[in-house]
């Protein structure tokens, strides 16, 4: 997962998260990582269109976002 944060910062690509809130919420989120620290990121997120912080132990899945095709 580190290495998928390392290439969202260095090609300031966007990434689907899928996080545990504090209440225990899994919620989905669209990223741009803008700083790895030691036990979190800070990221772009696109849901709430500000700077955020998510703990590392809090993601439970990252990924790639898929680019639609249109048929």
């Amino acid at each position: 997962m580190l290495g998928l944060f390392k290439n969202s910062l260095d090609n300031k690509q966007k990434i689907i998260i899928f996080y545990m809130d504090s209440n225990n919420q899994v919620t989905e989120r669209y990223v741009r990582v803008l700083e790895i620290k030691e036990n979190s990121i800070l990221a772009y997120c696109f849901y709430r269109k500000q700077v955020r912080t998510f703990n590392i132990e809090n993601i439970l899945s990252a990924g790639k976002v898929r680019k639609k095709v249109v048929s």
